[in-house]
């Protein structure tokens, strides 16, 4: 029989309550993503002191027992009475749902921590939660345990412990401010520090160092001239071995960095599960669980401050990777909008209003070589993954302007505007571009708590209107100094096009399913036989003289021929339309078959394995790395994957002689060979003196190029990868882009460290 329904069956869950009942519906998650989400929430509202003028320093600190603080020197928060509430501000703050300044016009106009309930949800879902305030020349101090306000008897004040004996205040009496110290009265600002709740937080749930970085890097070139210092401070000195990490030593240009090693986990003390209930009077002294550990997926500073002065201009230049196609572009400036709202008047009531907003757009741009799309986008210093009205804005406005531009200059382009085919899509501008989209509103709308996704429709023409007329001036050139870079966006946009549309194509024409696609293909290769592509091999092979001996020593069936005539073009410098119109390089690319740039499609590839078959000397080793350079920029799927091989072929052939005549021996470097001779001299194992060095894969018969570069039974190969794509595209920057001196310095101090070995790769 069912139970009976009535008022006694509701429950009514007062204060922060609601907020551990439920806290997927404050934070998100119950992972390290929620983990995080909190100390974003305390972060973002230090940053938000910062955005409103009364703040230049934040200190975010990870301390020994996997607690986290946050200190700033902004104007604290307030410590005199609310009078609707009767509470200090600090404890409306931090123990009140949608309770701040942030409702109002008075003390913010853009901030990051909108919704009211970032202090007091991390506060509710802290196992501790300690607050001191400068202000007023006096330090005051407060502390909650998961929520409620008392006070903690520590045996040492300097290193405060969720485990240490807690003294609840009596239900709905005011807690007063203790006061804790003096401070000079011009002296201001806010210190944190909680614990997360383990009762909260799943046992996977992790503090990521990384992340944390990542993000506050991000903040400091957004409000520039905020220092942000981060603070690691569980390491121990010596701790562990960890020689087979890699240090992060990328830091803000004044950072002052301190490297040391690491562990994975911090230890903590272990305790027993359980607590008192603590109402009223009550002493609450029964232990708690151990706070979360700090988890650390790399080696690390322990300190690392962050500083910039340039803003998004910086923040582009940081993110961009690869050779520059132009300078960074700024677009910036301000709007207005208006905008009906709830407006908070006296005694607490809400009745809407038209209210006048004002928007900051600030935004920085540039395109490099390659087609890899960076595109950022924040509202407030909060970042919105999702994009939004001011992304909208920026996008449509930045397509219309090319797209004008190009058909003006059309026939400079060499666009056929009568095909409807070659018209400028939004994918062409992407490739290649970074960007920073910013915009400054009160009040924005978002798409949700986690704030992914920006809604207030009023932005969208602000930033439209605005990227019109500033980047319209900047890309059709009449904007001083901008003509040359101009041409050379457009010219890299247009490229896209050429490379969209003629992958378009490929994709139209059949793969080798008859006999007929021979006559697609470039009339030098020799292809091989249809219906074995899963494992199909094609060898790009230097020069036509060692074609004639690769026909020969190939096996047919599925092995693969195209020759290619000295050193191909060096993309690296190349745009995307010299490369295109080069023969070599669209050869190759139309052989494989799968596109190019964006548009590559690995599953479409004709090939399981492209092999750069070239002569074991300096020039063979250039034309690799030419081809590398293509495979990486235009076909990095195929590197990605692990289809690209280089040849190994051999520098000598030793031939024995007396009971072993007709034997050989290959050797593949000029120490190899000592070696060995050396080895046979020692086995006293005859050979002739007169020891055949191969010029060239020309200077091979069939058989030897079969038996040591060709036959899978017995060549030896080597596998290009690529595990950090960062590292490898700055390297391609280095050694083949237009900028000589960092080469030329490379080289310099390198030189004492050249390894032979290492030529292929």
């Amino acid at each position: 029989m069912a139970k009976s329904y009535g008022a006694q069956s509701l429950t009514i869950l007062e204060g922060l309550d609601a907020v551990r009942k439920r806290p997927g519906m404050y934070i998100g998650t119950t992972d390290s993503q929620g983990l995080m989400h909190c100390l974003w929430e305390i972060i973002d509202n230090s940053v938000d002191e910062a955005l409103a003028g009364a703040c230049d320093d934040i200190v975010v600190t990870l301390h020994q027992d996997g607690s986290i603080s946050v200190a700033d020197n902004g104007r604290g928060i307030p410590v005199d009475v609310e009078p609707k509430t009767g509470l200090t501000g600090v404890e409306v703050v931090l123990t009140k749902l949608h309770a701040g300044a942030k409702f109002g016009d008075s003390s913010y106009n853009a901030v990051g921590g909108l919704h009211g309930v970032g202090s007091s949800v991390v506060n509710a879902l802290s196992l501790r939660f300690d607050v001191e305030v400068d202000r007023d020349g006096k330090t005051y101090r407060m502390e909650f345990k998961q929520g409620h306000p008392g006070v903690y008897d520590d045996v040492d004040a300097d290193r405060p412990s969720p485990q240490a004996p807690f003294k609840r205040t009596r239900r709905n009496k005011p807690t007063e401010l203790r006061v804790v110290g003096k401070v000079s009265p011009k002296k201001t600002g806010t210190r944190i520090r909680y614990w997360a709740d383990p009762e909260i937080f799943n046992s996977t749930a992790r503090f990521s160092y990384e992340q944390l970085v990542e993000r506050v890097r991000q903040t400091s070139f957004l409000v520039p001239g905020l220092k942000i210092t981060v603070i690691d401070e569980h390491m121990a000195d010596g701790d562990g071995d960890q020689e087979s990490q890699v240090v992060d030593t990328t830091l803000a240009d004044n950072a002052d960095t301190v490297p040391v090693d690491d562990e994975d986990t911090v230890p903590v003390d272990d305790a027993d599960d359980g607590e008192s209930s603590g109402d009223d009077e009550n002493e609450d002294n029964g232990p708690a669980k151990a706070a979360l550990p700090i988890r650390n997926e790399q080696r690390h500073p322990r300190i690392q401050e962050f500083l910039h002065t340039g803003g998004v201009i910086d923040f582009v230049d940081f993110l961009s990777k690869g050779e520059p196609v132009n300078d960074i572009w700024h677009i910036t400036g301000e709007g207005e909008y208006e905008e009906e709202t709830q407006k908070v008047v006296e005694g607490g009531q809400l009745h809407a209003e038209k209210v006048h907003r004002k928007c900051g757009v600030d935004i920085a741009l540039r395109w490099i070589n390659g087609y890899d799309t960076t595109l950022m986008s924040f509202v407030n210093v909060v970042e919105t993954p999702g994009g939004g009205m001011h992304v909208d804005g920026f996008m449509n406005a930045l397509t219309k302007q090319i797209r004008k531009y190009v058909e003006s200059n059309a026939r400079k382009l060499k666009v056929n505007l009568k095909d409807s085919h070659t018209k400028i899509e939004r994918d062409d501008v992407l490739a290649g571009l970074v960007a920073v989209v910013t915009v400054r509103i009160a009040e924005p709308q978002f798409q949700g708590q986690t704030k992914d996704v920006l809604g207030t429709a009023q932005v969208k023409p602000i930033v439209t209107r605005m990227t019109d007329k500033q980047f319209g001036e900047m890309i059709s050139g009449s904007r001083r100094g901008f003509k040359e870079q101009s041409s050379r966006v457009l010219e890299k946009i247009v490229g896209e096009m050429h490379a969209r549309v003629q992958a378009r194509k490929t994709k139209e024409v059949t793969r080798r399913k008859n006999a007929l696609e021979s006559a697609s293909m470039p009339a030098k290769l020799s292809d091989s036989q249809p219906g074995n592509d899963d494992i199909a091999e094609l060898f790009i092979v230097e020069g036509d003289s060692a074609l004639g001996t690769a026909k020969a020593a190939r096996n047919s069936m599925f092995q693969a021929l195209l020759p290619i005539r000295g050193k191909i073009l060096n993309v690296q410098k190349a745009s995307l339309s010299q490369m295109l119109s080069n023969k070599e390089c669209a050869a190759i690319i139309q052989v494989i078959g799968a596109g190019s740039g964006a548009s590559f499609d690995i599953t479409q590839s004709r090939y399981n394995k492209v092999i750069m078959m070239t002569d074991a000397d300096v020039d063979g080793a250039h034309i690799r790395i030419l081809l590398l350079t293509l495979f990486y920029r235009y076909m990095r799927p195929l590197v990605e994957h692990g289809h690209v091989y280089a040849a190994v072929p051999p520098l000598h052939r030793i031939a024995l002689a007396g009971k072993r005549k007709g034997e050989y021996i290959y050797t593949y470097s000029d120490d190899e060979l000592a070696g060995k001779l050396a080895e046979l001299k020692k086995q006293r194992i005859d050979f002739h003196e007169d020891i055949q060095r191969y010029k060239g894969l020309g200077e091979m018969d069939a058989d030897q190029l079969a038996d040591t570069t060709m036959d899978p039974r017995s060549r030896m190969l080597r596998r290009i990868r690529m595990e950090d794509a960062e590292h490898a595209s700055d390297v391609f920057s280095l050694l083949m882009g237009d900028d000589v001196p960092p080469r030329k310095q490379f080289i310099v101090e390198n030189a004492d460290d050249f390894d032979r070995s290492k030529i292929d790769t």
